[in-house]
């Protein structure tokens, strides 16, 4: 059996973080401190990128010298995330869709496209919405779980139905902030723990890198609802202000016969996205890449980088 430190996080640097070829840097947004990291010109516009669950800024560290050439790029670290501060009792979309809103505020201080993967995907379409008006001018959701990641979803598998288990799997075993650890019982427990449909993914020896720099609480959060008990994802999606949005739809399987869905979001759940959109008054491009991982930008950063150029150039954005 492996030892392990009872808690990973900013309470523990020396045991959870490595170096990265790019400068990382703290900005205080008032309830935390945001850590980032920039790169490209002032002069090109810029691009906000929003990491997914258990993912650091870093998991853009292959595409950001790419999106450089084009944009001014800025991947941060969600509260609970990356090195950013742990939030206890306060993982929600509002909380940090509003974090999102100062660091554009703050540190970006321009019109900004944003590019989200995931449950980032999701807070890339909370900003559509509910950003100030003029901050986002355009917003890329990457293989978003909209729909999918609530609990009584208004329509398609949720929650439960999907990754869910896998959050919950996290923290039962490992407890909030890392609270407990327990990942050798966790690595020995996962396949009671874990429905069929997840029950493949397998529990590595050792933590990686990502989810020691991931609160666990960010799974429980999600697996209760609370995440997302104040943002019901139909009236969001009807919200939307922004004039384009790309939605990228990656790697999907839903079960017919118990309804699980393996995949950010099923295929009716997207359609209803379009259309929401569309109702919005939303210039919507949708790209199916089933082929794709999850992560496109950190499986195959050239075609996300492609892929957004190409729809970027496909609009009538105001220069910075």
């Amino acid at each position: 059996m492996t030892a392990h430190p009872a808690r990973y996080g900013p309470h523990n640097t020396a045991d959870t973080y490595i170096d990265h070829g790019i400068t990382e840097q703290r900005v205080d947004l008032g309830e935390i401190q945001m850590n980032y990291a920039t790169l490209g010109s002032p002069s090109s516009p810029a691009l906000l990128l929003i990491p997914g669950q258990t993912e650091s800024w870093w998991g853009y560290e292959a595409a950001m010298p790419l999106l450089a050439e084009h944009f001014q790029v800025f991947a941060v670290d969600l509260r609970g995330q990356g090195r950013s501060t742990r939030t206890p009792g306060r993982y929600t979309l509002d909380n940090m869709g509003n974090d999102l809103v100062r660091f554009i505020d703050q540190v970006i201080g321009r019109p900004t496209i944003v590019s989200g993967l995931s449950s980032g995907g999701v807070l890339s379409a909370w900003l559509t919405a509910y950003a100030k008006p003029g901050q986002v001018v355009a917003a890329v959701y990457e293989d978003p779980p909209l729909f999918a990641s609530e609990v009584r979803p208004a329509i398609g598998p949720g929650i439960r139905q999907s990754i869910g288990p896998l959050f919950d799997l996290w923290s039962t075993y490992l407890g909030n902030q890392w609270s407990i650890g327990a990942w050798d019982a966790m690595r020995e427990g996962s396949a009671d723990h874990l429905p069929e449909h997840l029950a493949f993914i397998p529990v590595p020896d050792e933590p990686p890198q990502n989810l020691k720099e991931y609160d666990p609480e960010w799974g429980r959060a999600f697996w209760s609802g609370t995440v997302a008990a104040s943002c019901d994802h139909e009236r969001m999606l009807r919200s939307v202000k922004v004039p384009a949005v790309l939605l990228t739809h990656h790697g999907r399987v839903t079960n017919e016969d118990t309804g699980f869905l393996l995949g950010a979001l099923s295929d009716q759940q997207a359609t209803r996205v379009r259309d929401l959109l569309a109702g919005a008054g939303v210039n919507v491009t949708y790209r199916s890449f089933p082929e794709v991982g999850h992560s496109m930008h950190g499986d195959k950063p050239e075609l996300y980088v492609e892929t957004v150029l190409d729809w970027v150039e496909s609009l009538d954005l105001p220069r910075a």
